[in-house]
């Protein structure tokens, strides 16, 4: 097990390690402004919405919205057209059918458990589209908790199910970005999708501002949103919640995933602020700033293993307050210790400055004295209780507590040092009260 341990001045390697000026978006982002002109104004009719809805997007100009007054909206999937945005006001919701035949991809298999698990179509669907997004401050539910028409479970149910009996849920996701460029999300409430509430892949130009997400923590595959394969993504001011986890930066077969800032984040129950477990592609340029994680079970994750991995590097995190994490960081190169294969995971040109924590175990494992974690550690501080395990990493320390192995002390633990205020929980329709189920 190799365990090395540097001490030496920090500016100068974190410098060499993770340049914050270059692992964050490349876009200039501003908050983002409501659309100038409605092309369709609507009301709900207290029946299925579906058709209404997507004959008012499809005949959107582009640089136009589509605005949902007040009321309850039931729709199946929607597909979204380029430069189009769908504008849902404060007292408006759009609701899921909870249906599985308006979802089916024609196989039949939605709502069911099958060896395979995409044979649902997503609630919205942005497919190669450009510009426009989803804006306003109303609500879009995906009814996860709801039964099923025609059945006895819900679409959560049939996930545990799934997981039960070692087969695939098919459900639908909320909202999937797929081949799609500059689209912008803000303000909006997701909650309870029936499985990722915003999925992404192959997406240049994404930006988030302002979002809410709201789900049961034991919502099982309920990922708050997954940038996959993509560039120049920006998630700020949101809030999230949910039932795996909150954020999951991705790069599977697809293409890298590079250039994503996560900037001023209040991350709820959850499974954190996780890279992977799919990294064959690669993940760079990553940037973690003013995160509070509080009650997720990790907190800073990388995941991945021989099945799935490959090179993340250059990712820093910056200003970030944990609490009640079993798991403050969890940078893991075995996330399936089963797992038989050649692609290595290297975890590479890490850095965490001024993170703050309370207790649990903070784990940094390398794969083996070849492929060791490169991680820098500058002023990074949990209570007396946290413990550090770790193996096969290389390691350049100032600042920490508690120390690590042949760490010098002692050192004021100081471990909420300037997370005053971090963990009271922002003002949110969402985030009162639980999410119905």
């Amino acid at each position: 097990m190799l365990v090395r341990l540097r001490y030496r001045a920090m500016l100068s390697m974190l410098a060499a390690m993770c340049l914050p000026a270059q692992a964050q978006d490349r876009r200039t982002v501003a908050e983002p402004i409501a659309p100038s002109y409605v092309c369709a104004r609507l009301a709900p009719s207290g029946e299925n919405d579906t058709v209404t809805l997507q004959d008012a997007i499809a005949h959107c100009a582009p640089s136009s919205a589509v605005y949902l007054a007040g009321g309850i909206f039931l729709s199946g999937p929607l597909e979204m057209k380029s430069g189009v945005t769908l504008w849902i006001e404060r007292d408006a919701t759009l609701l899921a059918l909870a249906q599985p035949n308006v979802y089916d991809k024609g196989l039949g298999t939605c709502g069911r458990i099958e060896g395979k698990g995409d044979g649902c179509r997503p609630l919205i669907s942005f497919s190669k589209t450009h510009g426009g997004g989803i804006y306003g401050e109303g609500i879009i539910d995906g009814q996860g908790g709801a039964l099923m028409v025609g059945t006895t479970e819900s679409w959560w149910q049939l996930a545990r199910r799934a997981q039960a009996e070692g087969g695939n849920q098919n459900v639908p996701r909320l909202i999937q970005i797929d081949h799609a460029h500059d689209i912008t999300f803000h303000g909006i409430t997701l909650r309870n999708a029936p499985n990722f509430h915003v999925a992404m892949n192959r997406v240049e130009g994404a930006t988030f501002w302002g979002v809410t997400i709201d789900t049961p923590a034991d919502a099982r595959n309920t990922d708050g949103i997954d940038p996959g394969a993509s560039q120049d993504v920006t998630i700020t001011h949101c809030q999230i919640r949910t039932g795996d986890d909150n954020v999951a930066i991705k790069a599977g077969n697809n293409g890298p995933t590079r250039h994503i800032s996560i900037i001023d984040n209040y991350f709820g129950w959850g499974h954190g602020m996780s890279i992977g477990s799919e990294v064959g592609s690669g993940i760079s340029y990553i940037l973690v700033h003013g995160l509070t994680l509080d009650g997720t079970t990790s907190g800073l994750r990388i995941k991945s293993d021989v099945n799935r991995g490959g090179l993340v590097e250059r990712v820093t995190y910056e200003n970030v307050c944990l609490r009640g994490n079993r798991w403050p960081i969890n940078f893991d190169t075995r996330y399936d210790a089963q797992a038989h294969g050649n692609k290595i995971p290297v975890y590479r040109r890490i850095a965490l400055r001024h993170v703050r924590g309370s207790d649990g175990a903070l784990l940094m494992h390398g794969r083996d004295r070849d492929h060791a974690l490169e991680i820098a550690l500058d002023d990074v501080r949990f209570s007396d209780s946290a413990t550090w395990q770790v193996e096969n990493a290389d390691v350049v320390v100032s600042g920490v507590w508690p120390p690590l192995q042949g760490g010098r002390g002692p050192l004021s633990s100081s471990a909420w040092e300037g997370c005053a205020g971090a963990f009271r929980q922002p003002p949110s329709k969402a985030l009162n009260g639980l999410a119905p189920r």
